[in-house]
């Protein structure tokens, strides 16, 4: 089932619950990917990489309008974002630990060749390839600087 399809039958399922918060995160996953079908040049249907990539992109909107909430005392709007950061959460592959992700760093900077803060590119390459739904971004770079410029890694 293409996560399309998910959502589609999920929409149904909040429709009938009455579920407000789940349908409005749904509904817009669901106009992101009918956005990304439709953009020119597009043909044929989303791949699993490209759906993982608009989900991650919606789960960092939604975390930002968050914390930008939280920055203004308007724990209200706050809270809507962060329930539907987690329904959009509920999509995306499990989350690593900060000690899985440091110990899946030290390994990539290990496969690397990595040996100080000048190689932080050639880390973040592969990293953020290779760990492309199951770390924010920001993290991963956060941990990789701490990593290169730590030299007992």
């Amino acid at each position: 089932m293409t996560l399309k399809e998910r959502i589609d039958a999920d929409i149904k399922k909040a429709m009938l619950a009455k579920d407000k918060v789940r349908l409005t995160a749904l509904r817009s996953i669901k106009s992101q990917i009918m956005l990304a079908e439709t953009a020119e040049g597009f043909q044929g249907s989303l791949t699993a990489d490209a759906e993982l990539k608009l989900l991650n992109k919606a789960a960092k909107q939604r975390r930002e309008a968050a914390e930008m909430y939280q920055k203004q005392f308007r724990s209200d709007l706050e809270e809507v974002e962060l329930a539907e950061l987690a329904i959009i959460e509920e999509y995306l592959p499990a989350q690593l630990s900060e000690a899985d992700l440091t110990e899946r760093l030290v390994e990539i900077i290990g496969r690397v060749g990595a040996t100080g803060p000048s190689d932080l590119g050639k880390v973040m390459g592969v990293a953020a390839r290779e760990l492309a739904g199951q770390a924010d971004g920001r993290a991963i770079s956060q941990e990789v600087n701490r990593l290169l410029n730590n030299t007992n890694f």
